[in-house]
């Protein structure tokens, strides 16, 4: 029996940004005389169904891109597969070409065959080379006339390690839109849907999806495939957690597929990812990359780890993202041959096995942030790994026109990671955690930001209450965490089109340095500057002209903590360029929060031991599917 491991595939809306990802088409140029091989975008006209193209006469087309390479290092590493065919099906006169390469983005032509009129054919190739990384994949290259690539796909002839279905966990709070959206890339994606035992869409809005334009129909089209369940809002973990005990419900399930709700899939995608899980020789979770929804050919999210010390989260070869596809493509893009292994995934896209959750438990209880990143941990650590598969990725908003640190998800973001490193740091004391911690809280006192250090607190003050208030308070510490903003006239994003704000000095300006380079104070600078930012700002009052008007104008990409501090207020930009927000230094509140960061800080560190064996112990009711009931029941 043959099965399919990966189809080539092309996309049906006629975006152009898009087609880099999909189709490489090259053209021959002269460049100081000499011949170059350049690439371009491809004709839209020349997309000529899901599966289909043409390649026009003379033109050389190649399939070496992003969603239509076939990723043989990952699949050498995770499965027992070591012997993969390519199927091409063509119209026309042509030559098709096979290429490999290994982790160094070397390139080697294994194979070549010239066909004509209808043909099919076929390269068996072996996995046996690609343990540091590398691709396989293939070119086109149209004779006299156009030729027609009518298909191809990656087969095996090795049964699946396990063949249950995945069930589909959306979870979603107020993107009725996006949801029925997706759904209708479902319900048109019989391949994708032929691996779908169920979709879990978990509405906690209060714009609910069954009121939608276009529901109904897709409702109908999906039937008993599609369940909807109204929940009280939980955050994503709380979501993500229902469709985990949905799905242990279902005996046709071996996985569940968590989605974020405002996203744009890919259903190869998803299928791609069902299949490794089932392919995969040991139980993985299988991690889906993230392209930016509003700027398309850029990946913004990649095999993603977490630092030991201190304990923090990033993206394997972080100064490289965000990676455009549109400037350099696969075959371009050296370090993208190269396997990465990722300590977890984010729940945008990501496949989990059912034995681990019944070995592990269900998400923590944390409401958003670190939900992903402390669930892939602990199945790490009961040896069942992270996959971040190339070639599975969906289209999620980035944060470029973000920043959540300083609004009402401070609060999460510093409890669920302090929390997530007392259950899984191995450092004594945390590390750098807690250091890490403080000079965050130091950093926005320094800027002004007085809202997110006081939800930082407040964060600190439950982690020292111990484990029990994370389940006690997830449905209340969100709609909490907005109320303390009305206390802190920061957080008023000023939007009126009548009223011009303007600084006394105005807007202060910067050399643009290259991407990733900072002109940060580093060293003794840096503790002279901290130092001498810190007593400055406990001794002297802001400047009465200031307080009244901002001093001086930053636009978002210049308001850095180590130029913000030397005013008394500044006019500062959104970060979605909205409006701008007012910055005024408040001595009062500077000394009591400088005060009570280093108290709860100090506090912290004297007590990691014994709140590290609290959180331990607690996990095991936290993540169980008893605890999740009793809060479903609840908040029903």
């Amino acid at each position: 029996m043959t099965y399919v491991l990966q189809n080539v595939v092309f996309p049906l809306d006629r975006d152009p940004d898009l087609l880099p990802l999909y189709a490489d088409p090259e053209t021959w140029s002269v460049i100081d005389g000499q011949p170059v091989r350049v690439s371009n975008r491809a004709q839209l006209g020349n997309i000529l169904s899901r599966t289909s193209a043409r390649i026009s006469s003379g033109r050389r087309v190649s399939l070496g891109t992003y969603f239509n390479a076939f990723p043989a290092s990952y699949w050498q590493h995770w499965t027992s597969v070591r012997q993969v065919r390519l199927t091409v099906r063509t119209v026309g006169s042509a030559t098709i070409l096979v290429y490999r390469s290994n982790g160094s983005g070397v390139h080697q032509r294994i194979d070549t065959r010239e066909v004509t009129d209808d043909a099919t054919t076929v390269f068996d190739l072996s996995l046996t080379q690609y343990s540091d990384g590398g691709w396989l994949w293939f070119d086109i290259v149209a004779d006299e006339k156009s030729a027609i690539l009518e298909g191809a796909d990656w087969t095996t002839e090795q049964e699946p390690a396990r063949t249950g279905k995945a069930s589909l966990g959306i979870t979603t709070y107020n993107k009725p839109d996006f949801c029925v959206e997706t759904l209708q890339a479902l319900a048109a994606s019989p391949d994708a849907l032929d691996l779908v035992d169920r979709i879990f869409l978990v509405d906690q809005g209060t714009q609910l999806v069954e009121d939608q334009d276009g529901f109904t129909e897709v409702a109908e089209d999906l039937g008993d495939t599609l369940q909807v369940i109204k929940q009280a809002n939980l955050g994503g973990s709380g979501g993500f957690a229902r469709a985990m005990h949905e799905t242990l419900q279902r005996p046709d399930s071996d996985f569940v597929q968590l989605l974020d709700d405002d996203v744009r899939i890919e259903p190869e995608s998803l299928r791609r990812s069902i299949v490794l899980g089932q392919y995969a020789t040991t139980p993985v979770l299988v991690g889906g990359h993230m392209f930016d929804l509003l700027d398309r050919p850029k990946l913004h999210g990649w095999a993603e780890v977490v630092d030991e010390s201190p304990f923090m989260w990033r993206n394997l070869y972080q100064q490289e993202m965000p990676h455009d596809f549109g400037v350099s493509n696969l075959r371009q893009s050296t370090l993208l041959h190269m396997r990465m292994d990722a300590d977890y995934n984010g729940w945008w896209m990501c496949l989990i096995p059912l034995e681990t959750i019944r070995k592990v438990g269900l998400s923590l209880p944390a409401f958003i942030k670190w939900d992903d990143a402390e669930f892939c941990l602990r199945a790490g650590e009961a040896g069942f790994p992270t996959v971040s598969m190339p070639g599975v990725a969906l289209w999620h908003v980035s944060w470029v026109n973000k920043d959540d640190s300083i609004d009402w998800q401070a609060y999460f973001h510093a409890r669920n990671r302090i929390v997530a490193g007392l259950l899984h740091s191995n450092v004594p004391g945390g590390g750098r955690l807690i250091r890490h911690s403080r000079r965050v809280d130091l950093k926005h006192l320094m800027m002004m930001q007085y809202y997110p250090v006081a939800l930082r607190a407040r964060a600190l003050r439950d982690i020292l209450s111990g484990p029990a208030h994370m389940a006690k308070t997830l449905g209340t510490a969100m709609p909490a965490a907005r109320a303390l903003a009305a206390e802190y006239p920061e957080t008023v994003v000023h939007r009126d089109p009548k009223t011009v704000l303007h600084s006394r000095r105005g807007r202060q300006v910067y050399k643009q340095l290259p991407k990733n380079q900072f002109d940060s104070p580093a060293g003794l600078r840096l503790r002279w500057f901290t130092l001498s930012t810190l007593v400055a700002h406990w001794l002297h009052a802001p400047a009465p002209a200031n307080v009244s008007r901002p001093e001086v104008e930053f636009g978002k990409e210049d308001a850095h903590w180590w130029r913000i501090p030397l005013f008394d207020s500044a006019l500062v930009s959104a970060a979605d360029g909205s409006g701008k927000n007012i910055y005024t230094r408040d001595r009062k509140k500077y000394r009591r929060m400088l005060r009570n960061s280093l108290r709860l800080h100090a506090e912290l560190k004297r007590r990691w031991p014994e709140l590290q064996k609290q959180y331990r112990d607690a996990l095991p009711e936290l993540v169980s599917p008893k605890s999740w009931e009793k809060i479903f029941e609840e908040k029903a």
